[in-house]
């Protein structure tokens, strides 16, 4: 009989909503669903979601985003892609106890279908990805504590370790044959979090299946134009997107992108 008592490698930790979700450090969970207001990008594109919409969770981590789109409405299908063994492990988990009915995928999201070079943080999972890269990491995270107050002191401490990677070799699927998988005529959402991987991810979207997509939330690295030419990508497929970055932010390369279809609503 399944209980929730965590699996070997998994902590338990209770969110400040009350439910307690598998994790493999408390800190970044936390974190994690502090992402979650109703103000920042998973909020407002939960605040989109009809009745009977499939969203595409693509870099599940452990499935917090999950937790709160179906939290939002209740009768949204997830489909929740996480490639990393370990935090696939805790993703099935924490649907299994709070998303009943969703379904899980151990594979990266890219452009092509087969098997991918990855690499794996033990101590800052939700890092981890296909382009990996640990001096701009630190740097971003060097940031992201300075500007949320922690002291210049312990920054270096907190560092230290942080982005020691593990490289794997994982399966990687296209969000068109997700669809082609999964019968989807129609995705309400296509959520991505995918450490630079974003454009992979798109371009894995036949011409064909761009109409079927209502909506897309995206944290989007912006090195190399990358943020320019998904913009413009999305605008080319009839998707127009607003982009905004966090105050804790400032300084990196990371912002966040909702983009709408203007013909549908």
């Amino acid at each position: 009989m399944k209980t929730d008592e965590p699996s070997a490698g998994q902590l338990n930790v209770e969110l400040p909503n009350g439910q307690a979700v598998a994790c493999i450090t408390e800190s970044e969970a936390l974190l994690l669903w502090a992402e979650m207001s109703e103000e920042g990008m998973y909020g407002i594109a939960a605040g989109r979601l009809r009745p009977g919409d499939a969203v595409l969770d693509i870099g599940a981590n452990i499935g917090l985003a999950s937790l709160m789109f179906r939290h939002t409405v209740p009768d949204v299908r997830i489909i929740a892609f996480e490639p990393a063994p370990m935090t696939f492990a805790c993703l099935e988990e924490n649907l299994r106890r709070h998303v009943p009915g969703a379904v899980a995928v151990r594979a990266a999201v890219s452009d092509e279908v087969g098997e991918l070079d990855f690499t794996f943080y033990p101590n800052s999972p939700g890092n981890s990805g296909l382009f990996a890269d640990r001096e701009a990491d630190d740097e971003t995270t060097r940031h992201f504590l300075r500007n949320s107050g922690i002291d210049e002191e312990f920054i270096d401490e907190l560092l230290e370790g942080l982005h020691c990677g593990t490289s794997l070799t994982v399966p990687a699927t296209t969000v068109s044959e997700t669809i082609r998988r999964y019968g989807l005529d129609d995705i309400g959402l296509l959520k991505v979090d995918v450490e630079r991987a974003e454009l992979s991810v798109l371009r894995g979207i036949e011409d064909d299946h761009w109409p079927r997509i209502r909506c897309v939330a995206a944290e989007v690295h912006a090195e190399g134009g990358r943020l320019e030419e998904i913009v413009a990508l999305l605008g080319k497929h009839g998707l127009s997107a607003e982009v905004s970055q966090s105050p804790k932010l400032v300084g990196t390369p990371l912002y966040d992108l909702v983009a709408t279809r203007a013909d549908r609503p």
